[in-house]
C-alpha cells in the first residue's frame, strides 16, 4: 500500500513533462565555483539559454549543439551535464518510436550520473555550491521519470526526496535566485492539489503543500527569473488555464510564448484550448485547422501521432460551444489511440466525454467516463484532478 502511495506522489505533474511544455531544461544562475566557468561566465551562461531557447522551439539538434559547447567550456561542472539529461528527458517525451525513446534514455541516465559525481565533488569542497546543488537537483527530475517509467517505487521515493533537500541547500545558497522558486513553485502548488491522505504523506517525506505560495514562487519566477523565466512562463500558464481557472491571463502568456518559439506545436495546443475555454470559438477553430492541415500535410514538426491530440482539440472546441454530438464523435476517435504517448489525451477525452453525459443528465454513464480517466495510466494531471472532482459533484453547463 505504502509503494502506490508513494507512486502516485512521485508523479506530480511536473514529473511528466513536464512538457508539455515544458517541460524540462532547468538550471540556474549562481555564483560559480569552478574557476573555468568564472574566467567565462558570460559566454557559458549564453550557450545554456541559446541551448533552452532551441529546446523550446524543438530544434533538438541545435540545443544539443550548445549545450555541449557549454560542457565543452568546463568538463567538471555538473551543470552542462544536468541540462544534458533533461534535454534528453524532453526527447523522449517528445518521440514516438520506442527504439528511439530506449537510446535516448541510455544517454539521459548516462548525464544523470555525471552531473551528480560531479555535483558531489563540488559540494563536498563547497557546501554552499548553490549551483552544484541545483544541477543536481536537476539530474535526479531526469532519473525520477526514468523510475517512473520502470515502476521503481523506492527509487522513487528516495530520489524525489532528495530533489527537494537539493533545492533547500540552492536556495539557502543563493536566497535571491528565483530561478530556484521555479522548481519549489511546482512542489508547493501541485503538492497542494493531491488527494488528503497523499498530501499528508508528502509533508513527511518531501514538504507541505501550499496553493498560494506555490503560485506566488511561480509567478516569481515568471516575471524575475534568468535562465528558467520561459519555462516558469509556461508552467504558471498552464496553472492558470486547468487549476486557477483564469484563461484570459493564460492568454497573454501563450501569446507572447507563441511567438517567441513559433515551432512548438505544443504552445499551439495550448493556445486553441485557452481560446476555446474564452468561448473564442472561431479563433480557436482557426488553430485547430491548421494544425489538423500541418498534421496531413507532414509540415515539420508536425507528425500523424499528433492526430489523436488534433482530435481530442476539436472535441473540446464543439464541447464548449455545447454541440456535444459532433464533440463525442471527435473525442471517441481521440480514443482509439492506445499508445503510451498518448495517454493524456486519452484522460481528457474521457474527462469530456462524461462532463457530456452529465449535462445530458445521464450521469451513470458520466460517473463510469471519469473512472476511465482515472484509470488511464499516465495520465496524472489536471484531467484527472478534474475527473475527481466531478464523480464527487456533477458537471453542470454554464448558464446562457
Amino acid at each position: 500500500m505504502m509503494k502506490i502511495i508513494l507512486l502516485k506522489v512521485m508523479k506530480l505533474r511536473f514529473l511528466g513533462f513536464l512538457l508539455a511544455v515544458c517541460s524540462v531544461l532547468l538550471i540556474s544562475e549562481t555564483a560559480m565555483g569552478v574557476k573555468a566557468v568564472k574566467l567565462q561566465p558570460n559566454q557559458f551562461q549564453t550557450y545554456l539559454k541559446l541551448g533552452i531557447e532551441k529546446s523550446l522551439n524543438l530544434e533538438t539538434v541545435n540545443a544539443q549543439a550548445y549545450l555541449q559547447k557549454a560542457l565543452a567550456m568546463d568538463p567538471e561542472n555538473p551543470t552542462a551535464y544536468a541540462y544534458m539529461a533533461m534535454l534528453n528527458l524532453f526527447t523522449i517525451e517528445t518521440t514516438f518510436d520506442e527504439n528511439s525513446r530506449k537510446k535516448y534514455q541510455d544517454v539521459m541516465l548516462s548525464y544523470v550520473d555525471e552531473a551528480l559525481a560531479r555535483g558531489e565533488k563540488r559540494t563536498a569542497k563547497n557546501t554552499k555550491d548553490s549551483e552544484a546543488y541545483l544541477a543536481m537537483a536537476m539530474a535526479k527530475i531526469a532519473k525520477v521519470r526514468w523510475a517512473t517509467q520502470q515502476k521503481r517505487y523506492l527509487i522513487m521515493a528516495q530520489e524525489t526526496s532528495n530533489i527537494w533537500d537539493y533545492l533547500e541547500k540552492a536556495r539557502e545558497g543563493d536566497p535571491y535566485n528565483y530561478d530556484i522558486l521555479f522548481l519549489m513553485g511546482i512542489f508547493h502548488y501541485h503538492i497542494d492539489h493531491l488527494p488528503v491522505f497523499t498530501r499528508l504523506l508528502s509533508s513527511i517525506l518531501i514538504t507541505s503543500g501550499d496553493r498560494h505560495k506555490g503560485l506566488r514562487e511561480l509567478e516569481l519566477a515568471a516575471q524575475k527569473g534568468n535562465l528558467l523565466k520561459q519555462l516558469a512562463q509556461v508552467e504558471i500558464a498552464s496553472v492558470y488555464l486547468y487549476f486557477e481557472k483564469q484563461p484570459a491571463r493564460a492568454l497573454t502568456i501563450y501569446r507572447e510564448l507563441k511567438e517567441k518559439f513559433p515551432n512548438n506545436y505544443n504552445l499551439l495546443f495550448a493556445l486553441g484550448n485557452t481560446l476555446s475555454d474564452l468561448h473564442r470559438s472561431e479563433e480557436a477553430l482557426s488553430i485547430a485547422r491548421d494544425i489538423g492541415n500541418n498534421i496531413q500535410a507532414g509540415t515539420p514538426p508536425f507528425v500523424p501521432e499528433l492526430q489523436p491530440r488534433y482530435d481530442q482539440l476539436m472535441g473540446k472546441i464543439l464541447f464548449d460551444q455545447g454541440d456535444y454530438a459532433k464533440a463525442s464523435d471527435y473525442l471517441e476517435k481521440a480514443l482509439k489511440n492506445t499508445s503510451a504517448y498518448n495517454a493524456r489525451v486519452r484522460a481528457w477525452s474521457y474527462v469530456r466525454l462524461g462532463m457530456i453525459n452529465d449535462a445530458r443528465k445521464e450521469r451513470k454513464l458520466a460517473e463510469e467516463y471519469y473512472a476511465k480517466a482515472l484509470d488511464v495510466e499516465g495520465g496524472e494531471g489536471a484531467a484527472q484532478i478534474e475527473a475527481r472532482s466531478y464523480l464527487k459533484t456533477p458537471y453542470t453547463p454554464p448558464k446562457t
